[in-house]
């Protein structure tokens, strides 16, 4: 696992994270079957590039407040199937594939904040995994509304 001397370290990773998630939910965009479908990965794009500006801006002024909150978590990605990015995947599969990787991304964080040298950095881990777990909430209702209650 990777290793961080200090809060930009942790700052610099974060946000090249945010840029993988953006570039990602504009490829789900890309490749959407319907235009329902491009405005929820697209939105979900732009919310990302908001996470890497306010991370941004906390490197830039050093300010940083973590005010922990307590997300549900549906578990619904925990009992679907793992499946591949592909061009013109199904809306079902794109949001499990979202699911997935927003639970990665917070399992991540949270190993992060586990090992880290000093409370602030683990402030800002569980901070990042606090935001990752409200992201695969979203996409967990969404699976819900959209593909559960259709089925």
């Amino acid at each position: 696992m990777k290793e961080f001397k200090s809060i930009n370290d942790v700052l610099d990773f974060a946000i090249n994270g945010e840029q993988e998630a953006v570039d990602f939910y504009n490829q789900l965009a890309e490749n959407s079957k319907t235009e329902d479908m491009r405005h929820v990965f697209t939105s979900f794009a732009q919310e990302e590039m908001e996470h890497k500006t306010r991370l941004t801006k906390i490197k830039a002024e050093g300010a940083y407040q973590f005010e922990k909150k307590e997300i549900v978590d549906l578990k619904i990605g925990d009992y679907t199937v793992s499946v591949k990015p592909s061009p013109g995947m199904s809306y079902q599969d794109a949001l499990i594939l979202a699911m997935k990787k927003e639970k990665a991304a917070f399992r991540l964080y949270y190993e992060l904040a586990k090992r880290a040298n000093n409370d602030e950095m683990k402030d800002v881990f569980l901070s990042l995994a606090q935001e990752e777990s409200k992201h695969k909430l979203r996409f967990e209702i969404e699976y819900d509304e959209y593909v559960l209650r259709e089925n």
